[in-house]
């Protein structure tokens, strides 16, 4: 079987990189899990510092080396729980969200009438009502246990499905292999990259950088697609989230997956407002969004709808179930992409005797950086040949990725990053709501290292325009 490092490699389709270019140190376990989360997030992040590396050479003709440790690797894989805030004698302490901690409460494998479990997703206000209608019960865990168990399992999953709400049946990974979408899954790679367009090559702007000059997109939230672009923006890119105000947030995720970036309300459904995304795109080079498969077709930002407005676009797609198969049109969460692929089956987190998640949020993670690695390369491609690029990634097809590397030997529960250790990767921010510590970049590259110039912003903070369309704005940002 070949290792998760060489399976990274292969999407890039340039062979391994020289000898003594990368290295990564460590080893699983880190967490309280068997399954190798954290050498594989390692792997993933060594794969965007050898694709880093490439866009250096093309601008400067020198290669970088690359190092990362597997147990800062880890860290990122739950950098909202390692955040802190000062409280008032000014000792800093973790933050809470006790709403989001009550929703991971209710959000797990529940038991249902004929033996087997069931996920049902609580994650936003408007998936939760929708949920606790169909399950008629109260948000807490006795009385979603008891709703749950008068279903049997595949009956509750297609009624979440029906609702549009989100969640799944568990199952184990030889039954997902066996099912259509797992079949269809199996035959894809963990990052998908199609070119959908020609347009001339466009070699990378100048600048201290790798992604200098780069401008990029973030139509997403929560998670996967927010670190995609803020790992875009750890290396130069300017990124500019684009929300509108009714969407629903989870403020600490927020916190966590907006540093690097600026922040501006745009609603895709308002004619106005969607011109002004449109015109942001004739300018852009990168447009990434999660929204379910097909959703923006509709309105006008489908990958080549794109590439007509701005030939060499490189468009990334995020979604739980992927593209293509019978359960592509569902939404899904991290939980339920562990649900569904067999992790939870196999027990997520060890010394428990029930199905359960990991102690981390590995595949939205891991996605959002396989993302991240999908644009790099094809923005490469484009400044080696040309073209316009679709990426595509998917939680279910991570999750199959980390399951099928394997697990380690067992662990002892409660296993976790030691102060001193978190101490050595955090950084301070001082934002608009006050300091700020936080998880920093852990890759290291030997001549650009990966750093945030801007703390995460305020939700719509930021005017619809890019930094240098006037050298007012950009004083103004740079001062935010």
């Amino acid at each position: 079987m070949k290792t998760s490092f060489e399976e990274v490699m292969e999407i890039r389709d340039q062979g391994m990189p020289e000898a003594g270019e990368v290295t990564i140190t460590g080893a699983d376990p880190v967490f309280s899990t068997r399954f190798k989360i954290s050498e594989n997030c390692a792997s993933v992040l060594a794969g965007i510092g050898v694709a880093v590396s490439d866009i250096w050479a093309l601008k400067t003709g020198r290669r970088q080396k690359v190092e990362i440790d597997v147990r800062r690797a880890a860290a990122t894989l739950r950098s909202s729980i390692y955040m802190e805030k000062p409280d008032a004698d000014g000792n800093y302490q973790r933050v809470v969200n006790k709403m989001h901690e009550k929703m991971i409460e209710i959000t797990q494998p529940w038991p249902t009438k004929d033996g087997r479990w069931v996920l049902p997703h609580f994650g936003l206000p408007h998936l939760q009502k929708k949920n606790l209608e169909l399950l008629g019960c109260e948000p807490n865990a006795a009385s979603v246990a008891a709703a749950v168990a008068k279903w049997d399992a595949l009956d509750l999953e297609a009624a979440i499905d029906e609702a549009r709400t989100c969640g799944g049946m568990v199952r184990s990974n030889e039954e997902w292999l066996a099912s259509p979408h797992g079949q269809v899954l199996a035959e894809k790679p963990i990052v998908e990259i199609f070119k959908i367009g020609d347009s001339d090559p466009e070699p990378f702007p100048q600048g201290d950088r790798p992604l200098s000059g780069i401008r990029a997109l973030d139509l997403t939230r929560i998670l996967a697609g927010p670190v995609a672009a803020r790992t875009l923006a750890e290396h130069g890119a300017d990124v500019l989230m684009v929300t509108a105000e009714h969407l629903p947030q989870i403020k600490e995720h927020v916190m966590d997956t907006s540093h690097g970036k600026r922040s501006c309300f745009l609603n895709l459904k308002e004619t106005d407002d969607a011109a002004q995304l449109k015109a942001l795109v004739r300018e852009a080079d990168v447009f990434s969004q999660g929204y379910r498969p097909g959703m923006l077709q509709g309105l006008g930002f489908s990958p080549e709808e794109l590439a007509e407005v701005r030939p060499g676009i490189v468009y990334l797609s995020i979604s739980c179930y992927g593209a293509d198969g019978p359960f592509s049109h569902r939404a899904g969460w991290e939980q339920v992409a562990q649900t569904m692929t067999g992790i939870a089956h196999d027990g997520g987190t060890e010394g428990l005797d029930r199905p359960s998640l990991l102690p981390a949020a590995a595949c939205d993670y891991t996605t959002g950086y396989l993302g991240a690695y999908g644009v790099l390369l094809a923005l490469a491609r484009r400044a080696r040949e040309g073209g316009s690029y679709h990426v595509r990634v998917s939680l279910c097809r991570s999750g199959m990725f980390i399951h099928q590397q394997g697990k380690t030997a067992a662990v002892e529960p409660g296993k976790d990053l030691s102060a001193a250790e978190l101490a050595a990767i955090h950084v301070d921010s001082q934002t608009a709501e006050g300091p700020l510590r936080h998880v920093g970049p852990v890759l290291k590259l030997s001549e650009t290292a990966p750093h945030w110039t801007r703390p995460t912003p305020v939700l719509g903070g930021d005017r619809p325009e890019w930094l240098d369309a006037t050298s007012a704005s950009g004083a103004a940002d740079a001062a935010e």
